[in-house]
């Protein structure tokens, strides 16, 4: 187990190397890829382990999921904050208080797991989901760090490839740790190598150098957020963004417990399922940069969504261990291409003076939308079943697909070098190339 864990990490490494040559980005994007899976390792850790260990720590176990939920709404409260600090300390100084609060939270479960206290492994679930708020803006110090904005897809797509290693990392840490220290159920190991993973990302980060705005670009009225929150580009965006990140955090949230406390399937089947679905969200990211230059953000966009039909059609149809494999693949994969398109379409939505607050808000949107999901995953799963909560991602997947023909209407020129949010609402959109 132990060699699995060495490989990913030299695995990932000698990406960084290759990638560094063969692309020619700025040296804070290859150090930010180094830093995020080893500090994002956080996340898999808590949707793996966190419902397995919480269904015996808690009171009730439809509150199973509530650990998750907590994490992810200490994302969405923080968003705001990380990005004003970000604005007012700068981003170095900003995450390095970020990836202390994922350390911090990682010892609080720790001793939550020795000490069998449901309360405190809430708490400390609040504490990793403030700093992976933190992390999140990593991909927005990479596209602040690169001055051609046409490379902003190339970026995005390289930071979200990043995430595949913390698909390993992460669970690897919680199996192989899970017996390190004495526990009543288990898995305080798992927080302490998960803590050593988030203080070796602190060291590699201290290399991080903050990026200074162009004066020009910074030049200009700030405008107020409501108009650009009215901007049809940015609600596109967002619902891009939110919806894949809402559909995703519900199955995902739902999948380990199904497997494992209901159908009975083991621990090891059940890391495999969940390895394969982070796998899946940033595996896609080596080509979905190429695929949004070669076809354009509206059929990336179009693509993610028919992936989301596919993923509930699979899972309607049965219970067995590939349709959980195959449910939850096709799951990540169209959950890279909506995020990637909101992402990519969101950095077009403001001016470099308006960046920190219009992230900010578009990250809280998010997270909002996605604490949500993964609190109703439980009380659905163990109320209406698996099929219920399937039949329950419909209606949004019908929204977006909505959303994405008025984007198509919309008929602007995707693969133009203008910048379309410079515009303002009275500038009639140009036809497609």
């Amino acid at each position: 187990m132990p060699s699995t864990l060495i490989i990913t990490l030299i695995l990932m490494l000698l990406t960084a190397v290759v990638l560094a040559k063969t692309l020619k980005l700025p040296h804070n994007v290859w150090l930010l890829f180094l830093v995020q899976p080893l500090a994002m390792s956080a996340s898999p850790v808590i949707v793996f382990i966190g419902g397995i260990l919480s269904t015996q720590l808690a009171p009730d176990p439809s509150l199973a999921t509530l650990p998750l939920t907590l994490m992810i709404i200490g994302i969405a409260c923080s968003t705001i904050p990380a990005a004003m600090l970000a604005k007012k300390l700068g981003r170095k100084k900003a995450f390095n208080i970020g990836l202390s609060l994922s350390c911090l939270g990682s010892l609080l479960a720790m001793f939550a797991a020795i000490h069998a206290s449901f309360s405190l492994f809430l708490v400390a679930c609040i504490f990793i989901g403030s700093s992976i708020a933190f992390i999140m803006q990593f991909r927005f110090a990479a596209i602040d760090s690169v001055i051609n904005k046409d490379d902003t897809a190339k970026v995005v797509s390289v930071l979200m490839f990043a995430g595949i290693f913390a698909a390993f990392i992460g669970p690897e840490i919680a199996v192989m740790g899970k017996d390190w220290l004495s526990s009543p159920y288990g898995y305080a190991g798992s927080f302490l190598g998960l803590a050593i993973m988030v203080f070796i990302s602190i060291i590699i980060f201290q290399a991080f150098t903050d990026t200074e705005i162009h004066h020009q670009q910074s030049q200009g009225e700030e405008r107020p957020l409501i108009t650009i929150i009215k901007q049809p580009l940015f609600i596109i965006a967002i619902l891009a963004a939110a919806i894949g990140y809402g559909l995703m955090s519900l199955l995902m949230t739902a999948t380990p417990l199904s497997m494992h406390n209901m159908q009975g399937m083991s621990l090891v089947d059940t890391k495999w399922v969940i390895q394969s679905h982070i796998t899946a969200m940033y595996l896609p990211s080596l080509i979905s940069g190429l695929l949004v230059k070669r076809f354009g953000l509206k059929n990336v966009l179009l693509l993610g969504i028919f992936l989301f039909v596919g993923v509930v059609i699979i899972a309607l149809n049965g219970q067995h261990l590939m349709h959980y494999w195959w449910t939850l693949v096709l799951l990540g994969i169209g959950w890279n291409f909506l995020f990637l398109t909101g992402t990519v379409l969101l950095a077009d939505c403001y001016h470099a003076v308006e960046r920190h607050k219009v992230q900010a808000i578009n990250d809280f949107i998010i997270f909002t939308v996605q604490a949500l999901a993964s609190l109703l995953a439980g009380w659905i799963l163990f109320k209406g079943g698996w099929h219920t909560l399937v039949y329950s991602t419909m209606p949004f997947i019908l929204l977006i697909f909505i959303a994405n023909m008025f984007f198509y209407r919309l008929h602007y020129p995707i693969k133009s070098k203008v910048n379309l949010l410079k515009c303002d609402e009275n500038i009639e959109p140009q036809e497609q190339n």
